[in-house]
């Protein structure tokens, strides 16, 4: 069992950037993907981006292409969202999520972390 913990989320305005980080307990960590969603009020949770256990591979949706940026540190067990030249349509809680392979699809994630809320002001 993994579990996930959330932080780094906030107030900014837009243009501005954000780093939040992923705490995971269990010594499976890095035999797993790692992904990031989001949920804005109203709306579905939408994938942002992936990583492969060593890294190696990175998937981003379209939308946070050339802004986001996911990285992981297996020695720490944690995952990082670096946000940059953010937009007030990336207000959402943000979830960070465990998964047998690198995929988009949310129902192939298995464990979830409790999110971060991220809002951008215009």
């Amino acid at each position: 069992q993994v579990q996930l913990v959330e932080s780094g989320g906030g107030l900014v305005q837009a243009g501005g950037s954000l780093r939040l980080s992923c705490a995971a307990s269990g010594r499976t960590f890095n035999l797993y993907a790692l992904g990031w969603f989001r949920q804005a009020p109203g709306k579905s949770r939408e994938f942002v981006a992936a990583i492969r256990w060593d890294g190696g591979r990175t998937l981003y949706a379209e939308s946070v292409k050339g802004r986001f940026t996911i990285s992981r540190d297996n020695a720490k067990n944690t995952v990082y969202l670096q946000m940059n030249s953010l937009k007030p349509e990336d207000t959402a809680v943000y979830y960070c999520a465990i998964g047998r392979s690198l995929t988009a699809i949310k129902s192939d994630y298995w464990g979830w972390g409790q999110g971060t809320q991220v809002t951008v002001s215009s």
